[in-house]
């Protein structure tokens, strides 16, 4: 996701094995479907990484330092076009789970 006009995921790094059988489906998501992924998105830095023994995994590095690794052992290669997609449009910020439903400076006092 672009923030301000600038696109938060910096690199891509696609992570699989030439061997193992829960790679499958990422090396035809390779073949296939990780040209045009990189064709329509210029901005973005794609590295594929040869890892034997290891299950397969996409790492997201973004400009506020943070990384996100997702796991695709065994997922279809749309799937892993959808995993893509969704670290791309991400804004990279860790997850915080609210306290609350909303968030207020003045509290109620019914709620103490």
């Amino acid at each position: 996701m672009a923030k301000r006009g600038v696109w938060q995921l910096q690199k891509l790094i696609v992570s699989y094995s030439d061997w193992g059988g829960s790679s499958r489906g990422i090396r035809s998501f390779m073949e296939s479907q990780l040209p045009v992924f990189k064709e329509k998105n210029p901005q973005l830095e794609v590295v594929t990484e040869l890892i034997r023994g290891q299950h397969p995994h996409l790492k997201g590095f973004y400009k506020n330092k943070n990384e996100r690794v997702i796991c695709v052992k065994n997922m279809d290669p749309e799937d892993i076009l959808q995993h893509a997609t969704r670290l791309r449009n991400s804004l990279g910020r860790k997850v915080v789970k609210l306290k609350t439903r909303h968030l207020t400076n003045h509290p109620s006092v019914q709620a103490q």
